[in-house]
């Protein structure tokens, strides 16, 4: 299965193309990518299909199917930072500040359950590759992880809160 930053990588390299139409197909996951150049900044929503394995209840022995919906980006818009770097904010006066954004409109959460631990806290070192919350969009859940190595600042949004595309979700104090 292709992770988050690869089908973002993916669509930043069809955009900076002059490809007009992209497919992948690999392992069951399926990823169309359709660009309109008429005006030069349309570009359709990516749609990402993966297969969801199915799962065998312990306690009946009856075999649960869970069916994966089809994942709808939604297109970068002409003042969103690049995709593969986490956008500065404009308010930090701090240059090693670097800011986590989420790479899809959805629903923010810090922990993977409301029992768990949160991901990350306030002054908690992170990696490039350490998961700091979760987005779920369109029943979804999608690990988001940090990209950029340091100390957790700040967390800009609240656990439950609805999330946009390319907004800031953490402040991170480079090494």
């Amino acid at each position: 299965m292709l992770k988050i930053q690869e089908i973002r990588e993916i669509i930043k390299l069809i955009d900076q193309s002059s490809i007009d139409k992209f497919s992948y197909e690999a392992d069951g996951a399926k990823i169309k990518i359709v660009k309109s150049n008429a005006s030069g900044t349309t570009m359709a929503p990516v749609q990402v299909q993966m297969p969801v394995p199915d799962v065998q209840d312990s306690t009946s022995g009856a075999q649960v199917v869970q069916q994966a919906a089809p994942e709808k980006m939604t297109p970068p818009k002409q003042e969103a930072a690049p995709i593969a770097e986490p956008a500065p904010v404009d308010n930090v006066a701090d240059a090693s500040l670097k800011s986590i954004v989420s790479p899809m409109v959805g629903t923010f959460y810090k922990s993977s359950s409301p029992e768990a631990a949160p991901f990350v806290q306030v002054g908690q070192k992170v990696g490039t590759e350490d998961v700091v919350c979760i987005v779920e969009a369109m029943k979804l859940f999608n690990e988001i992880e940090a990209e950029v190595a340091g100390e957790i600042v700040e967390i800009l949004v609240k656990d439950g809160q609805l999330v946009e595309y390319g907004q800031p979700l953490f402040l991170v104090k480079e090494n």
